[in-house]
C-alpha cells in the first residue's frame, strides 16, 4: 500500500503553490514529493525575471515523460495528486497504469471535452497572444484575477498572484486548443480504461478557469467503465481550490477519499520511510 503522494502543478504555476497540501498530507503520514514541471525547476521570482528559452516548448509529452521516470522510480506505486493540468496529467498518467490512485483536482480538459465559453475567456490572454504556440507567454493579474481568484479579497488576490503566478508554454495551450484535431493528441485518455487505479475528480462551484460543468462532462465520460471513478463538488470555490481560504476541507475530504480506496496513510511515517529521490534529468 503507497504512503507517498507525488503533487503535480498546474500551468502558471509552479511547485510551491503545493505547499499549503504538502504540510497537511505530511502531518497525516504521507512522505510527499513535489517535483516542478521541466525548465519550471527555479524560483518564482526567477522564472518571472528570466524564464528559460525552453519553457516557450515545453509539451504535454515532455511533462508526462518527466512525471513518468519519477513514478517509476518510486519502491511502490505512488498516490497521484494534481491541480488543472495536472490533474488532466493524473489522469493520462493513471490510463497508463502509472499510480496506486489519482485526484485531478479542477482538471483540464482532455481530449473530447469542450470547455464552455467562460474558460476560453480565462485563456483570452493567451490566445489572442500573435504566435503564442512559440512563446513563453504570461498571464496579467487582471486575467489571474478573473481565471483564479474572482470573488476573493483583492489583498488576497494580489498576494496570491506575486508568490505563485510565473510565465508558461505556449506551446502545452497549444496542443489543449487543437487536440480535438489531432490524432495523435498526448491529451487522450482511454475513458474506458478498467484496469486503471481509482480517480477522484474535483471541481469548484466558482471556477472561471475550469467551470464545475466541465469537470461534470469529465466524469461523465467514465460512466461506462468498472474502474471507479467519484466526483466531488466545492461550493463557493474558485480555480484556486488547492490554496483559497477553506482549503483543508479539500484536503481533508481527499484524504478521507484516500483511505476509503485503501490507499490512504494510517498514521505518521516511520523515520526510514522516505519517498525515492527525483531522478536527474
Amino acid at each position: 500500500m503507497s504512503k507517498t503522494i507525488i503533487f503535480i502543478h498546474g500551468a502558471w504555476l509552479a511547485a510551491n503553490s503545493w505547499d499549503s497540501f504538502r504540510e497537511y498530507f505530511a502531518s497525516q503520514g504521507y512522505a510527499t514529493l513535489v517535483p516542478s514541471w521541466p525548465s519550471k525547476e527555479t524560483s518564482v521570482d526567477t522564472l518571472r525575471a528570466n524564464p528559460p528559452e525552453a519553457l516557450a516548448h515545453l509539451s504535454a509529452e515532455e511533462i508526462l515523460e518527466h512525471y513518468t521516470r519519477i513514478i517509476q522510480q518510486q519502491t511502490e506505486p505512488p498516490i497521484l495528486i494534481g491541480h488543472s493540468f495536472g490533474g488532466l496529467f493524473v489522469q493520462i498518467l493513471l490510463d497508463r497504469g502509472l499510480g496506486a490512485a489519482g485526484v485531478a483536482i479542477d482538471p483540464a480538459a482532455p481530449k473530447g471535452i469542450m470547455p464552455p465559453l467562460i474558460a476560453f475567456r480565462a485563456l483570452s490572454g493567451v490566445l489572442l497572444t500573435r504566435g503564442f504556440w512559440k512563446k513563453v507567454v504570461r498571464m496579467s493579474f487582471k486575467q489571474f484575477q478573473f481565471g483564479f481568484v474572482n470573488g476573493l479579497p483583492l489583498e488576497v488576490q494580489r498576494a496570491a498572484y506575486d508568490t505563485y503566478v510565473v510565465p508558461e508554454s505556449g506551446k502545452l495551450f497549444s496542443q489543449a486548443v487543437n487536440a480535438a484535431f489531432d490524432a495523435h493528441s498526448p491529451l487522450t485518455v482511454n475513458f474506458h480504461n478498467a484496469t486503471r487505479a481509482p480517480l477522484l475528480l474535483t471541481a469548484g462551484t466558482q471556477d472561471h478557469t475550469v467551470p464545475a460543468s466541465q469537470v461534470t462532462a469529465n466524469y461523465n465520460k467514465y460512466r461506462q467503465t468498472s474502474a471507479r471513478t467519484d466526483f466531488l463538488t466545492f461550493e463557493g470555490r474558485t480555480h484556486w481550490l488547492i490554496k483559497q481560504e477553506g482549503w483543508e476541507e479539500v484536503a481533508k475530504k481527499i484524504d478521507t477519499w484516500l483511505k476509503d480506496v485503501g490507499v490512504g496513510s494510517t498514521g505518521p511515517l516511520p523515520q526510514s520511510a522516505e519517498p525515492s529521490a527525483l531522478p536527474r534529468d
